[in-house]
Protein backbone atom coordinates (compact mmCIF):
# COMPACT_ATOMS: atom_id res chain seq x y z
CA UNK A 1 0.00 0.00 0.00
CA UNK A 2 2.84 2.36 0.87
CA UNK A 3 4.23 1.52 -2.43
CA UNK A 4 0.83 2.73 -4.34
CA UNK A 5 1.04 6.13 -2.57
CA UNK A 6 4.62 6.65 -3.49
CA UNK A 7 3.79 5.85 -7.06
CA UNK A 8 0.94 8.32 -7.27
CA UNK A 9 2.73 11.06 -5.44
CA UNK A 10 5.37 10.77 -7.84
CA UNK A 11 3.31 10.96 -10.48
CA UNK A 12 1.19 13.55 -9.97
CA UNK A 13 4.13 15.60 -9.65
CA UNK A 14 5.00 14.79 -13.08
CA UNK A 15 3.94 17.38 -16.07
CA UNK A 16 2.07 15.67 -18.51
CA UNK A 17 2.70 17.31 -22.32
CA UNK A 18 0.12 16.71 -24.74
CA UNK A 19 -2.64 19.09 -27.37
CA UNK A 20 -5.87 20.08 -26.54
CA UNK A 21 -8.66 21.49 -28.29
CA UNK A 22 -10.96 24.02 -26.49
CA UNK A 23 -11.94 27.55 -25.89
CA UNK A 24 -10.41 30.60 -24.36
CA UNK A 25 -12.79 32.03 -21.83
CA UNK A 26 -11.85 33.43 -18.51
CA UNK A 27 -12.09 33.45 -14.96
CA UNK A 28 -15.18 35.41 -13.94
CA UNK A 29 -17.44 33.17 -16.50
CA UNK A 30 -15.37 30.19 -17.19
CA UNK A 31 -17.24 27.21 -18.87
CA UNK A 32 -19.89 29.41 -19.46
CA UNK A 33 -18.85 31.01 -22.82
CA UNK A 34 -17.14 27.80 -24.71
CA UNK A 35 -18.85 28.38 -27.80
CA UNK A 36 -17.34 31.54 -29.92
CA UNK A 37 -20.56 33.44 -30.25
CA UNK A 38 -20.34 37.01 -30.20
CA UNK A 39 -21.41 38.04 -27.37
CA UNK A 40 -19.34 35.11 -25.22
CA UNK A 41 -16.35 36.60 -27.42
CA UNK A 42 -17.35 39.85 -26.13
CA UNK A 43 -17.78 39.13 -22.97
CA UNK A 44 -14.99 37.21 -22.44
CA UNK A 45 -12.78 40.18 -23.83
CA UNK A 46 -14.48 42.38 -21.36
CA UNK A 47 -13.99 40.12 -18.57
CA UNK A 48 -10.15 39.80 -19.44
CA UNK A 49 -10.08 43.80 -20.31
CA UNK A 50 -10.96 44.63 -17.05
CA UNK A 51 -8.82 42.06 -14.59
CA UNK A 52 -9.67 38.62 -15.33
CA UNK A 53 -7.67 35.84 -16.43
CA UNK A 54 -7.75 33.78 -19.48
CA UNK A 55 -8.66 30.14 -19.19
CA UNK A 56 -8.94 26.96 -21.47
CA UNK A 57 -12.01 25.69 -21.53
CA UNK A 58 -11.89 21.60 -22.90
CA UNK A 59 -14.14 18.92 -22.70
CA UNK A 60 -16.41 21.36 -20.07
CA UNK A 61 -13.35 21.54 -17.68
CA UNK A 62 -11.60 24.95 -17.07
CA UNK A 63 -7.61 24.73 -17.19
CA UNK A 64 -6.25 27.47 -15.72
CA UNK A 65 -3.04 28.42 -18.17
CA UNK A 66 0.03 29.63 -16.11
CA UNK A 67 1.33 31.89 -18.96
CA UNK A 68 -1.57 34.07 -19.66
CA UNK A 69 0.97 36.24 -21.63
CA UNK A 70 1.10 33.54 -24.48
CA UNK A 71 -2.33 33.85 -25.25
CA UNK A 72 -2.89 36.55 -27.80
CA UNK A 73 -5.98 39.11 -27.58
CA UNK A 74 -7.45 37.78 -30.69
CA UNK A 75 -8.02 34.64 -29.90
CA UNK A 76 -10.26 35.51 -26.35
CA UNK A 77 -13.17 33.59 -27.15
CA UNK A 78 -12.20 31.79 -30.34
CA UNK A 79 -11.82 27.81 -30.27
CA UNK A 80 -8.01 26.89 -30.20
CA UNK A 81 -5.45 24.17 -30.05
CA UNK A 82 -2.93 24.56 -27.86
CA UNK A 83 0.17 22.45 -26.93
CA UNK A 84 2.07 22.72 -23.55
CA UNK A 85 2.30 20.89 -20.38
CA UNK A 86 -0.16 19.94 -17.97
CA UNK A 87 1.20 20.09 -14.40
CA UNK A 88 -1.45 20.11 -11.17
CA UNK A 89 -4.44 21.68 -13.10
CA UNK A 90 -2.30 24.38 -15.02
CA UNK A 91 -1.18 24.28 -18.14
CA UNK A 92 1.87 26.37 -19.29
CA UNK A 93 1.54 26.91 -22.96
CA UNK A 94 4.37 25.94 -25.79
CA UNK A 95 2.27 26.72 -28.64
CA UNK A 96 -1.65 28.02 -28.98
CA UNK A 97 -3.38 28.72 -32.55
CA UNK A 98 -6.90 28.94 -33.63
CA UNK A 99 -8.96 25.54 -34.20
CA UNK A 100 -9.61 24.14 -38.18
Amino acid sequence: MKKLGLILAVTSMCAFAGEWTGYISETKCGAKHADAAAGSVACVKSCISRGAKPVLVSDGKVVAIANTDKVPAELYGQKVTVSGDLKDDSLTIASIEAAK
